[in-house]
C-alpha cells in the first residue's frame, strides 16, 4: 500500500485560487530584466553598520515606489466610459510568509504611500507585519484594522460567488486601491546558486516579481567583474499601458536600482 500524508490547507489559500483564475484573463506585458545591485547592497550594508534600521527588501520597495511616482501612468487603472484613473500615491501590496495551521502561506500587507516614506519606515512596516497576530486560519490580509470577520466570511463563500465579489471590487479603481493597493511586489527569496526569474499571476495592473540574486561575471566600465545580479520580472497591464511607456519605465527603474542615490 502506498504511504502518504493528508494535509488540510488553510482557507486563506482560496484567495490564491481566485487570483490565479482572474490573473489568467489579464493582458499583461512581461519584462524580464537583470539588474546589477552590487552598489545598492553595499550601501545598504554600510547604512546598517552606521546604525540605521533597514533592509534590502525595504530599499527595493522604496526605489520601485519612487520610480512609479515619477511616471504614475504605469499604475493606471481603466474604468468605464474610456477613462483611466491614475493615482498619485503608490500603495504596494507585499506577501508576507506566515504559518497558518502549521502551513506556510503568503498573506498580504499593503505599504500605503510608499513613495512618501523613508526606507526605515517601510522596513518597520514589514517587520510589524511579520509579527502581527493572525486573526485566525481565515486570515488572508495583514492589516492594522481588524477585519478578521470579513476575511472569514469571504473565504467561506463558494468560488463562483467570490468571483462576483472580485468583479465588483475590480470594477472600481478606488475600491481596488483601498483593498489591495495599486502595485504588487512579490519576493521568492531565492539566493545562492539558484538562478531564475519569477513570473507571477496577478490581478494587479502593475506587478513585480523578485527572482534570484546570484553572483555572476558582469561587464563594468569595460572590464569583467563578479557582481550581484538580481533577476526582476515586471508585469504591465497592456489594456492600460502601451509597450513604449512600459519600456521607458523599465529603463528608468533599472537605472535607479543600479545607480542608487541612497540609502
Amino acid at each position: 500500500m502506498a504511504e502518504f500524508e493528508l494535509h488540510r490547507y488553510p482557507r486563506s489559500r482560496r484567495a490564491t485560487f481566485d487570483v490565479g483564475r482572474i490573473g489568467r484573463a489579464k493582458h499583461h506585458i512581461v519584462a524580464l530584466v537583470e539588474v546589477d545591485v552590487t552598489e545598492a547592497r553595499a550601501r545598504v550594508r554600510a547604512a546598517i553598520r552606521g546604525g540605521r534600521k533597514l533592509g534590502f527588501n525595504a530599499w527595493l520597495l522604496k526605489v520601485i515606489a519612487d520610480t512609479i511616482a515619477q511616471d504614475a501612468q504605469v499604475q493606471a487603472i481603466n474604468q468605464r466610459r474610456r477613462q483611466q484613473v491614475v493615482f498619485r500615491d503608490v500603495d504596494i501590496a507585499v506577501p508576507i510568509e506566515r504559518v497558518v495551521d502549521g502551513v506556510k502561506v503568503p498573506l498580504a500587507t499593503v505599504v500605503r504611500g510608499a513613495d512618501g516614506k523613508t526606507v526605515e519606515a517601510i522596513d518597520a512596516e514589514l517587520r510589524e507585519a511579520r509579527r502581527q497576530p493572525l486573526a485566525g486560519a481565515d486570515a488572508y490580509v495583514l492589516e492594522r484594522r481588524n477585519k478578521g470577520w470579513q476575511a472569514a466570511a469571504f473565504v467561506r463563500l463558494p468560488q463562483w460567488l467570490r468571483l462576483l465579489v472580485w468583479r465588483a471590487l475590480l470594477g472600481s479603481p478606488f475600491l481596488r486601491k483601498q483593498t489591495m493597493g495599486t502595485v504588487m511586489v512579490t519576493n521568492t527569496g531565492l539566493s545562492g546558486s539558484v538562478s531564475g526569474w519569477l513570473v507571477p499571476k496577478s490581478i494587479h495592473n502593475l506587478c513585480f516579481g523578485i527572482g534570484s540574486m546570484t553572483k555572476r561575471p558582469w561587464v563594468v566600465a569595460g572590464e569583467v567583474a563578479v557582481r550581484d545580479i538580481l533577476k526582476l520580472t515586471i508585469l504591465f497591464d497592456h489594456d492600460a499601458v502601451d509597450g513604449a511607456p512600459a519600456a521607458r519605465f523599465t529603463a528608468s527603474l533599472v537605472r535607479n536600482l543600479e545607480r542608487p542615490l541612497g540609502p
